[in-house]
């Protein structure tokens, strides 16, 4: 069974209603990123940090996976599929997929401001100044800021450089070390990338279906007949 490596980004999510952070109206022309996304905003205002996750908290709650996240879950039928996404909501593991590498944490997690571990499944609900962990440190969410490292990034890079197949989607690859993957990839394996703006590669063999993530997902899934 090939093994197929799906690179996700904002975009895959797009049409489940949650903001992007980069579009024109999205989430870093309302809060600035090194007040709410950087490990330098959270030491100078926690209250801030906590009602900005908590926010994006509460709305994934409503949220729904869509036919692009249910179709990449669906192509386990066919393929060994890990799913490397730069995205903090769960819709991936909804819709069904089973292999995930979250590089960026997960917004329904949480741990102590000052340990990588332990980490707690919180759910939906919200983090408050004075919820504490086992050690009695302040919870913050298990969210990887700007400004801190990406304890992720080597288990993705070795997925990537044992692919049959990469696709990427809904990402700009525009944001490191999540950016610097694409150079994991060995001689020769084909790189499919979804997303409705043109983008270009320093890499021979891609093929971009210029596309929103679900109908570009649609097409993908017809040319994975040809890549069994």
């Amino acid at each position: 069974m090939k093994r197929l490596v799906v690179l996700s980004g904002a975009g895959v999510s797009k049409e489940s209603g949650i903001n992007t952070f980069r579009d024109s109206g999205g989430l870093w022309e309302q809060y600035p990123v090194e007040d709410v996304a950087s490990i330098d905003g959270w030491r100078r205002n926690r209250s801030l940090v906590l009602e900005f996750y908590n926010a994006r908290r509460r709305d994934l709650k409503d949220r729904q996976p869509n036919e692009a996240h249910r179709i990449i879950a669906g192509l386990e039928r066919d393929f060994k599929v890990t799913v490397i996404t730069q995205n903090v909501d769960n819709l991936h593991e909804r819709a069904g997929s089973s292999d995930i590498i979250h590089l960026h944490g997960e917004l329904t997690k949480a741990r102590g401001e000052f340990s990588p571990e332990p980490i707690y499944d919180i759910g939906y609900r919200d983090i408050h100044l004075g919820d504490k962990d086992s050690r009695g440190e302040q919870l913050r969410p298990h969210i990887v800021w700007f400004g801190e490292a990406v304890p992720m990034i080597e288990p993705a890079a070795e997925t990537v450089s044992g692919c049959d197949i990469l696709l990427v989607i809904g990402t700009s690859l525009n944001v490191y070390p999540a950016a610097g993957l694409i150079n994991y990839i060995r001689g020769g394996v084909p790189v499919f990338l979804i997303d409705p703006h043109p983008m270009s590669l320093n890499y021979k063999h891609y093929t971009q279906i210029q596309d929103v993530a679900t109908s570009g997902m649609r097409k993908f899934r017809d040319i994975c007949a040809s890549l069994l």
